[in-house]
């Protein structure tokens, strides 16, 4: 794979700066910022039963960790 230089204004520079993460190069930052899939692109598949059911987790989830909270304040008293 080759590489190119690009000319880039201040600004634009800055906001790729700005998005890039520690742990990525220039190049990796722009291929992932202007990749062509969003979150929403997974929004349709995801139907009212998921929903459902990943409320339902959400929950149980959080009704566990109320309950082992309870349990370390009780124990700590």
């Amino acid at each position: 794979m080759g590489t190119k230089s690009i000319r880039l204004e201040d600004d634009v520079y800055e906001r790729i700066k700005a998005h890039k993460r520690a742990d990525e190069t220039f190049s990796e930052a722009i291929d992932r910022l202007t990749s062509d899939y969003s979150l929403l692109d997974f929004a349709g598949g995801y139907d009212e039963d998921d929903a459902q059911r990943h409320r339902e987790l959400l929950d149980e989830s959080e009704a566990q960790a109320i309950a082992e909270r309870r349990e370390r304040l009780e124990r700590s008293e």
